[in-house]
């Protein structure tokens, strides 16, 4: 069994991912379009992404852009979780994804090692750890 997270966008996945894909050294694969697809969209929407796919080192996550009609509510019911190895690699990522987002919590000291949680500027809630 395999357990993935699958992201869903409100017009912005693309950018999402190529945001996602410099800060984790992956790529962005499987890009679907709604460009082809027997889906009542928009014509102004056919380029958003459908599915695709932010694959690399440790890391594999799907992700999508909701069609117009589809409610989407930024919410709490999941954070991405990345731990480190490193305490200044985990400042480093949490830094650049707290940028222009929402610090719910300051990268510090825990009592079981380092932790920080934010909401990045796509409304996606992170978890970042290094323990001691």
């Amino acid at each position: 069994m395999k357990v993935q997270a699958y992201l869903s966008f409100k017009g912005n996945c693309q950018e999402a991912l190529n945001y996602y894909s410099d800060l984790f050294e992956a790529e962005v694969i499987n890009r679907q379009t709604y460009e082809d697809k027997k889906i009542d969209v928009p014509s102004s929407y056919r380029n958003n992404l459908q599915h695709a796919e932010l694959k690399g080192k440790n890391i594999y996550f799907m992700a999508y852009d909701v069609s117009p009609d589809t409610p989407l509510n930024s919410g709490n019911q999941i954070h991405m979780s990345v731990e480190f190895t490193s305490v200044d690699e985990g400042r480093d990522l949490f830094d650049k994804l707290s940028s222009g987002g929402q610090i719910h919590h300051n990268y510090r000291e825990r009592e079981w090692g380092y932790f920080g949680r934010c909401t990045d500027k796509f409304g996606i809630g992170w978890m970042v750890n290094h323990n001691i």
